[in-house]
């Protein structure tokens, strides 16, 4: 490749990232009623897929997940250069029970032939103590930090999968179609300073339980019942 062609490639790249970034932390100051609009969609989206019938690896594997990522819109925009990006939350198994949810940012930087934007929604089972372990650290890469698998779906998908996590995106009901490889996924302060009137790390929230929100156990109970089924 051309040494002009190669730089401008990687400022391409560069420049996708940024914009990615951007677009998942760039928003007004959060408040505890965003926040728990944040969950409340995060919530439908795992019922919404626990109910789905193509979905069975899911159901059969969620009860050994060790943790739960949910992102209710995952926003991928741009032409030639493009991004995707987003906010997320995080369940993780305590016991027989779910602590949570923590928040984090979804950013990811891609280069190719993309048009118009696409909305995604994305639900990662958290399968290894490694996965659980870059969570809760300031910020890791999928694919990298991590090993990523996409979700099985439809009937007959029963072959083990050996991946820290196991990633399902969806769009307008076809799952599938969004490249997550690659994507820096962050802790989101302020936002969990939002809903838990305090600072807080996904260390205090998942791990010692020093700080809750009630309101989080409704999302519990979701994965709870999937356990169940």
């Amino acid at each position: 490749m051309p040494t002009s062609l190669h730089n401008t490639t990687r400022r391409s790249c560069v420049i996708a990232a940024v914009a990615a970034l951007g677009l998942a932390a760039c928003t007004s100051q959060p408040t505890r009623d965003e926040t728990q609009a944040q969950v409340d969609a995060a919530q439908a989206t795992l019922a919404n897929f626990v109910r789905d019938p193509d979905m069975t690896w899911f159901r059969e594997h969620v009860g050994s997940a060790k943790a739960v990522l949910i992102s209710p819109q995952i926003v991928q925009a741009g032409f030639i250069v493009g991004g995707s990006g987003g906010s997320a939350v995080l369940i993780s198994r305590d016991g027989e029970t779910w602590a949570g949810p923590a928040f984090y940012r979804i950013a990811a930087g891609s280069v190719g032939l993309q048009a118009g934007a696409q909305a995604s929604e994305m639900v990662a089972l958290i399968m290894s103590e490694k996965g659980v372990n870059s969570l809760l650290s300031t910020s890791f890469k999928l694919g990298g930090d991590v090993s990523v698998a996409a979700g099985p779906v439809g009937a007959g998908t029963g072959a083990p999968i050996n991946a820290d996590m196991v990633v399902y995106t969806r769009s307008k009901g076809l799952y599938g179609g969004l490249n997550l490889d690659g994507t820096v996924i962050s802790v989101d302060d302020g936002r969990n300073h939002a809903y838990y009137g305090r600072a807080a790390t996904p260390v205090d929230i998942l791990v010692s339980h020093s700080v809750s929100n009630p309101h989080g156990q409704s999302l519990a109970r979701v994965a709870s019942s999937a356990v169940g089924e």
